[in-house]
């Protein structure tokens, strides 16, 4: 996909990778709108869950322009363990800040649904703050609907939001 005369590559993490993930993160743990963190993390904080994403099944995608990432998206399992909830996945992304509306985030959506399909899961959902209204509107981009809203369930910094609940049949 080019985007703005650039290339945009997608490819699966791994551990070297760890670092530039957390970066990205961190930004939208600033931000105080795109995620539910409200402290920035460490790789070693969140090494667990790193290494849970580099199983085939359910992968983190790396958005990268000139070699440098600049994007993400997990796919996760939704109750792992459960055998019936394995058609069923979550998917949480997030952009560096100096590459959104450059067509990153809708390039990572299209190859997390792609290779979900591939993978033999049959829906998809992220779950966002109500607040968050640019993931909202990429969401709706790919035919994602509102499943469900939790009012008033995250404070940050004394502000209370809620939670969407978006999921896609795909």
């Amino acid at each position: 996909m080019t985007s703005e005369n650039q290339k945009i590559k997608i490819r699966i993490a791994d551990y070297k990778d760890w670092q530039s993930i957390i970066d990205i993160y961190n930004q939208a743990v600033l931000e105080k709108d795109k995620t539910a963190d409200t402290q920035p993390i460490t790789v070693e904080e969140r090494k667990d869950w790193l290494q849970q994403h580099s199983l085939y099944k359910y992968p983190i995608l790396l958005a990268e322009i000139n070699n440098i990432i600049v994007g993400w998206c997990s796919i996760s399992p939704h109750r792992p363990g459960r055998k019936a909830l394995e058609i069923t996945a979550e998917i949480s992304y997030y952009i560096d800040k100096n590459s959104r509306k450059k067509g990153v985030g809708s390039f990572l959506i299209e190859e997390a649904i792609s290779s979900s399909r591939k993978k033999g899961i049959k829906n998809l959902f992220a779950i966002l703050l109500d607040i968050n209204l640019g993931s909202v509107s990429l969401l709706e981009k790919f035919g994602f609907q509102k499943w469900g809203h939790l009012p008033n369930v995250a404070e940050i910094d004394g502000k209370t939001c809620g939670q969407y609940i978006y999921g896609k049949h795909i």
